[in-house]
């Protein structure tokens, strides 16, 4: 199949080519995965919602030739000048320096990226990684820096929904990205700051660095995945 990380990243390419401007950024990106995808080519339609002086609102469905497989939404915010005085809460910048070498490939699973963990697989407490995109999205076309972090993204969900054995008991729905800034170079950091479940329903988060600081959250909804059960 087509791995959803690849739809959100489409998605955020099509909606950034289409709606964004200098000093006019995608602050949310919302993608919803409605199953999976066969490997067939992908068509991203486009809506603008709403176009205001400060917000543009935007929308995308994902299909193939056998119909709808997800959509996605945008809201762009204007940038301005920053409020006078601070704020009663800020995310600290992590104490995780930038990897200096190559990512350590284990057993299994190869992700078609480069991928540091910075604390272990399945350990107790808030998981971290580095992840760093190797290949171009649309060949011969940079990835800028919205899609860069719309494909790490994805990522929030097996860091935040993972069991303590190192096993991802949940498969995400969606995913929603927040910015205050889009990211600075080719590392985007990920730090699992929080997970609830119940029922076979779990919602999970995470915030977002890059190696000048936090840059946003993501946080997203999963489903228990019961071995032998497949699709969403």
């Amino acid at each position: 199949m087509l791995h959803g990380r690849l739809l959100g990243g489409l998605a955020a390419r099509a909606l950034e080519e289409r709606y964004a401007q200098p000093g006019l950024h995608v602050a949310r990106l919302t993608v919803d995965l409605f199953r999976n995808s066969p490997l067939l080519p992908v068509t991203v339609e486009t809506t603008l919602v709403r176009d205001g002086r400060r917000i543009r609102v935007a929308d995308a469905i994902i299909s193939t030739d056998q119909g709808v497989i997800g959509r996605a939404s945008a809201v762009l915010l204007r940038e301005g000048e920053q409020p006078a005085g601070g704020q009663t809460l800020v995310t600290p910048v992590w104490d995780e320096p930038a990897p200096d070498g190559p990512p350590v490939q284990g057993e299994g699973w190869r992700p078609p990226f480069d991928l540091w963990w910075t604390t272990g697989r399945g350990t107790s407490g808030p998981g971290r990684v580095w992840v760093r995109e190797t290949h171009p999205l649309v060949t011969d076309e940079p990835v800028t820096p919205l899609v860069r972090v719309a494909l790490a993204a994805d990522f929030a969900s097996p860091l935040s929904n993972m069991g303590a054995e190192g096993r991802l008991g949940f498969i995400n729905a969606d995913y929603t990205l927040t910015l205050a800034r889009l990211p600075a170079g080719e590392l985007i950091g990920l730090e699992a700051t929080g997970h609830l479940s119940g029922s076979g329903v779990a919602t999970g988060q995470v915030t977002l660095h890059d190696t000048e600081g936090p840059i946003g959250f993501c946080t997203v909804t999963a489903v228990a995945n019961a071995v032998g059960l497949g699709g969403r």
